[in-house]
């Protein structure tokens, strides 16, 4: 009888046991199901996306040479572009014409046979109907049809050059491509200072051609302030993107292209507490960093101080460069007046370029002594590369020419040129063989940005990208240090140190590369953009498990932060304006545990806020502060919450990864 009950006790405890657990299992399920927000956060189609959508019109079937489909800018983000689409019986080789005002700005070009004909049509007038000639024989007749592309006009804050002058004799019809300091279009003029080509997406820093006679530019996408961009994009004059490198780090200033086809690429250790020291090696076909570089574990950050010196951006890097015949890469420090060298297979500091003034003893051996006549040394420079000669070619900006403030020379007596020297490593000793830009004085004088090319020997262009004036004097200060400031870019193109070009521009820009539209290996191709690399797991400040917690409604107090939340496809983008003071945290909320991301209300978010100066009006009134949360690490469907201060509001909007 005992056995009996004790059987049915413990048949009446399960049942209870069960019952609990399915009636908490309810609760949570609520519970869950009450946090889970019904509205999708605003989705931003990236390019790579968009472009997919687009191809879908790019058809050749039906069409021919006498009724081609035309599609004017076919990207979206190139507006003097086009793509001329059509069919041939048999396989042909199209030469295509875009008529310019003269020989020097006409442009040709010989597309390989083939049926089905995808002709990228570059170099169009802006605000203009161009005359594109097209011309195949085909069954042994000529062919020929001239299309007439209408354009639209430029920007209204587009930028025209204020004064051309051109050699025409000595020039060829390449295009002068530049990129923006802070505001305006990556763009190319021609020799008669048109505007030829331009995108609209925001590129920044270098842009050059690649080994497959792609272009690789910055992305318009921000991985941190003030200007390091997520990445690159390998792209042509169209806008199509063919590839899309990501990095944790992002990416700033320089890239180079290696003999293999990896990048060389100046990123950054954001978690370092430092910025512009740290270089990587990306591979071109997977993304992996396979090589990295931190120069403050080969430089001491104290030496050899600027004037622009700050323990946050104590080197500045601006430029990367790859010797193979010495296989090494020659790097510039901007905030230390240097130049270095350092081995690519170690990392070893080889040598430096620079006044060793201020600079500890351990360095003094790295660097060289001046020899010849009317030498001088390089200061805040950019754009250093080594010539096929062995020379070592730098922009030297020329800021205050002394590490010692009471020797500084005054903005109206600065200049800057180009410089070549000749170094030799087993003596220590330095020449200076070349310079260009000390003859034209303060009206020549950049104190940041710019750049030199080398096209050949006694061929060169100096760039002096960042003049600025305040109240009619020169600058010691980059744009955007003073209200009144008047900006010019100056660049000129010298053969036997002879002018035979130069365009000025009544702003400032920080590359200009000389390119010609058309190459004999670029061929474009339909189809996905790649993405590789990545952009990282952003850190999770702290994990809860909260089937129960307590929301407040969008109230006053949260509206006056102007919060925007933002879905990137592959990030989470929250902006909003915050005080110093102010406590904030990204809640991201999915199967009853939530995911807490800190926002540090700083400039420098990086750093030690010790060195993050508010003033009185951001003390007062707070600054936009952007957090990205990247999709690595993430899956599935997150509601969003922002905890302020320690009250949790549901916004009620949520994003799928």
């Amino acid at each position: 009888m005992k056995k009996k009950n004790r059987k049915r006790m413990i048949k009446i405890v399960i049942s209870v046991l069960v019952l609990i657990l399915i009636l908490l299992l309810i609760v949570l399920l609520y519970c869950n199901q009450k946090h889970t927000s019904t509205k999708t956060v605003e989705e931003k189609t990236l390019m790579v996306f968009e472009q997919k959508e687009k191809e879908k019109e790019f058809q050749t079937e039906g069409y021919t040479l006498e009724d081609a489909n035309v599609i004017l800018n076919p990207y979206g983000n190139s507006p003097l572009t086009a793509l001329i689409l059509f069919e041939t019986e048999e396989e042909v080789s199209p030469t295509v014409t875009i008529v310019g005002e003269d020989e020097l700005t006409t442009f040709t070009h010989t597309f390989e046979e083939n049926t089905k004909h995808y002709l990228p049509i570059y170099g169009l007038y802006p605000d203009k109907e161009n005359e594109v000639v097209i011309s195949f024989e085909e069954k042994g007749e000529q062919q020929e049809k001239t299309v007439l592309i209408q354009t639209e006009a430029l920007p209204d804050d587009f930028i025209l050059p204020t004064e051309v002058t051109a050699d025409k004799e000595q020039l060829s019809n390449d295009l002068y491509f530049y990129t923006p300091s802070s505001s305006g279009y990556t763009c190319a003029y021609d020799v008669n200072g048109n505007v030829r080509w331009y995108l609209t997406n925001y590129a920044l820093w270098k842009i050059d051609r690649l080994e497959n006679g792609h272009l690789l530019v910055s992305t318009e996408r921000l991985v941190n302030s003030p200007y390091y961009m997520t990445g690159l994009y390998e792209m042509d004059l169209l806008g199509k993107i063919y590839t899309e490198f990501s990095l944790p780090g992002g990416y700033h200033h320089d890239y180079y292209e290696m003999e293999n086809g990896n990048l060389l690429i100046s990123s950054d250790d954001f978690e370092s507490g430092t910025v512009e020291d740290y270089i990587v090696e990306l591979d071109r076909d997977t993304g992996e960093v396979v090589k990295e570089y931190h120069l403050n574990k080969i430089l001491n950050m104290e030496d050899g101080k600027s004037e622009n010196w700050i323990s946050y951006d104590w080197f500045h890097n601006n430029s990367i460069w790859y010797d193979k015949k010495t296989n090494s890469i020659t790097l510039s420090g901007r905030h230390q007046d240097a130049v270095i060298n350092i081995d690519y297979d170690s990392g070893a500091l080889n040598w430096i370029i620079g006044n060793p003034t201020n600079w500890s003893e351990e360095y003094q051996k790295y660097f060289f002594t001046p020899i010849g006549d009317d030498f001088e040394w390089q200061w805040s420079q950019h754009a250093a590369m080594i010539t096929p000669e062995g020379y070592v070619f730098i922009l030297d900006n020329g800021n205050n020419k002394s590490k010692n403030e009471d020797e500084y020379v005054a903005a109206s007596d600065s200049y800057t040129r180009g410089v070549m020297y000749k170094i030799n490593t087993e003596d220590m000793t330095i020449e200076q063989v070349w310079q260009y830009g000390k003859e034209r004085g303060s009206d020549f004088y950049s104190p940041y940005i710019s750049d030199v090319d080398y096209i050949e020997e006694n061929h060169y262009i100096v760039h002096s990208g960042g003049i600025v004036y305040v109240d009619g004097e020169n600058s010691n200060q980059p744009a955007g240090f003073s209200e009144n400031a008047e900006l010019k870019s100056d660049t000129v193109e010298l053969i036997d140190d002879e002018v035979v070009f130069e365009l000025v521009l009544p702003t400032n820009n920080y590359r200009v590369e000389k390119m010609s539209l058309y190459v004999e290996n670029e061929k474009f191709e339909v189809g996905e953009a790649k993405r590789i690399g990545t952009l990282g797991k952003t850190e999770v400040t702290e994990e809860k498990w909260t089937p129960f917690f307590t929301t407040k409604k969008i109230d006053d107090t949260y509206q006056k932060h102007d919060i925007s939340i933002v879905d990137e496809q592959d990030r989470l983008v929250v902006t909003g304006q915050f005080k110093r003071t102010d406590d904030v945290n990204i809640v991201l909320y999915q199967n009853m545990k939530s995911k807490y991301y800190h926002v540090t209300v700083s400039k420098k978010p990086y750093t030690a806020l010790c060195v993050d100066i508010f003033t009185e009006e951001e003390t007062e009134n707070g600054i936009s502060v952007t957090k990205y949360i990247n999709q690595e690490g993430l899956d599935g469907k997150y509601s969003i919450y922002i905890e302020l201060n320690g009250v949790l509001y549901n916004t009620g909007e949520y994003v799928e990864f």
